[in-house]
């Protein structure tokens, strides 16, 4: 935890940015029954029952401190998949940065591990010189940054019924853009003297 917050506190470096991602799963859903129109003074009806159209998995990436952050919908979430969004973010959104230093959740798909399952050795280490990984600890990953954004991506654009990948991704890249041109921010302010008086509970007792 404290490793983490100390990270929050490193003041802005272009050549090592700092990178939070999360990921969620989304059900696909779409309507059996036509839908009502808004009426004047009525919203728009919509009945209970649906459809399931299988699943999908959102990844996001986000830097706090450069108001950026993209979203990529895909139809799994294993450790190929993690690794070909990290290959992405490091070659085509990062292809100048000396490293990346990425904040995840402690999943057994976040690890240098999975680059070797998707590239060669070579591509794999390659890759791996770049990327310094830090996890949030088990039952602590309220402390990820992009957490707060896939809330945000959640309330502003997926609670609807989306039935098809495609529609999917269409609205989180249109989401994304609107998001990066408004230059939304996070303002974090929990420290690590905050997490010592607020959460003293969770660290050793020192017996003298």
């Amino acid at each position: 935890m404290e490793d983490v917050l100390d990270i929050y506190c490193m003041p802005y470096n272009k050549s090592v940015p700092v990178i939070n991602m999360d990921e969620q799963p989304y059900q696909r859903l779409d309507h059996t029954r036509e839908l009502l129109p808004m009426k004047p003074g009525e919203i728009e009806r919509v009945d209970y029952e649906y459809e399931r159209c299988g699943t999908a998995s959102i990844f996001l990436f986000t830097e706090t401190l450069g108001n950026w952050r993209k979203v990529s919908v895909r139809e799994r979430r294993t450790a190929v998949d993690w690794a070909e969004e990290i290959k992405m973010l490091l070659e085509i959104d990062y292809p100048d940065a000396e490293k990346i230093i990425l904040i995840c959740d402690n999943l057994n798909t976040h690890s240098i591990n999975s680059l070797y399952k998707a590239f060669p050795p070579a591509k794999a280490r390659e890759l791996a010189k770049k990327l310094e990984i830090h996890h949030t600890p088990k039952h602590g990953s309220w402390l990820n940054i992009a957490e707060c954004e896939l809330s945000v991506l959640t309330r502003q654009c997926l609670k609807r019924r989306i039935p098809k990948i495609e529609n999917l991704r269409d609205l989180a890249q249109k989401w994304e853009k609107r998001r990066n041109s408004e230059q939304k921010g996070i303002c974090w302010q929990f420290k690590t003297e905050d997490a010592r008086i607020k959460l003293r509970n969770v660290y050793p007792h020192i017996q003298m």
